[in-house]
This record gives structure tokens, sequence and C-alpha cells, in this order.
């Protein structure tokens, strides 16, 4: 069983997200990723314009999603996320989605990004900034 993180986003099962088999099409949970990602930039204080307002980007270099099981139309699906490892220029975040009512595992995963100056392309250190954020949330 994955681990629950201290942060969630609870996000409803649009019928759109769906596929012919009538569950959510494999696709989407990489779109539930990044919205937990963004909301867990803003809950642990340090979002992406702030690093934009830094003078930096990132960019996501990698990503996977395990499938543990299916998830439908108007469930709501709890997005559990965190920043697991900071590196020198990359940061990986980490995934659980769970089902809320059943609280049964749906999916798991991660996104792998690289902060990089925006004039050159290339990584750049992962600022303290975001590092002392991370710690502050997470204890």
């Amino acid at each position: 069983m994955a681990e629950k993180y201290k942060f969630y986003y609870p996000l409803k099962v649009r019928f759109v997200e769906t596929d012919a088999q009538g569950h959510v099409f494999f696709g989407h949970y990489l779109t539930y990723f990044d919205v937990g990602l963004t909301e867990y930039m803003h809950a642990i204080g340090f979002s992406y314009q702030d690093l934009l307002a830094m003078g930096l980007d990132m960019f996501y270099v990698a990503s996977d999603c395990q499938y543990h099981g299916r998830a439908y139309f108007d469930e709501v699906l709890h997005v559990h996320t965190r920043i697991g490892k900071i590196g020198n220029s990359s940061f990986t975040f980490q995934f659980a989605i769970y089902e809320k009512e059943s609280d049964r595992l749906v999916t798991t995963g991660q996104i792998v990004a690289v902060v990089i100056d925006p004039e050159t392309q290339k990584p750049v250190r992962v600022p303290e900034e975001l590092r002392r954020a991370v710690r502050e949330y997470e204890g």
C-alpha cells in the first residue's frame, strides 16, 4: 500500500475524463498529478510564479504512473502529493491517488522537475527558498 502524504488535493472525476470502458482514461492521471503538484506548491508557500519571479523556470524531465485500480465518473479522488527528493538541480514530486469514499488506492507515480535558467535552458541549483519551504512544510 502506498503512503499517504501530509498534503492532498480533492479532485472530482468529470465525465469527459472517462473512456469507453467507463473509467478514467489512463493519460488523465498525469494531469491529476500536475494539479496536485501545483496545489502542493501553493500549500508550501512557494508557487511556480515565485520561481519565475526569481528569474528561473522548470521543466518536467520524467514522469511515471503505476495503476493500482480504477476511478469512475463523479468519484472524488484525493491526490496526495509531496516533494520526496531534492537534488542539486532537480526535485521529485511523489503522488498517491486514493478514492475518497472507499479509500482504495488508484495510482501512484512521480514527476521529476529540473530548475533551469530560462535564457540558457541549462540546469541551475534548486533555490534555497524552495528547499526551506519543503523542510518547513514537511517537518
